[in-house]
């Protein structure tokens, strides 16, 4: 029998490439969060100022909006009305 023997070779690591690695990873990823939430504070402060800066808040704007909606439902819905109790479905 010919057995062919093969060495085992072991990877050898450098603990201190890869801590250095890990140190440096963790930084940036702390540096990255800090990033994001001074950007996020920045917006959100915009975003105040804009709606402090407007005529009519947001609030009372949709309340308009939603009135307009009703109003304009209910116009549909009696046009569609009068025109269904209309003898050949005309308006009159």
């Amino acid at each position: 029998m010919n057995h062919h023997h093969q060495s085992h070779r072991k990877i050898e690591i450098d603990t201190r490439l890869v801590t250095t690695g890990a140190v440096l990873t963790a930084a940036g990823a702390a540096v990255a969060c800090t990033g994001m939430a001074i950007a996020a504070l920045a917006v959100f402060a915009a975003g105040r100022r804009m709606i402090r800066g407007m005529d009519v808040p947001p609030a009372h704007q949709a309340a308009m909006k939603w009135r307009q909606a009703k109003e304009a439902s209910r116009a549909g819905m009696q046009a569609w009305q009068s025109a269904s109790d209309a003898p050949n479905g005309s308006l009159a």
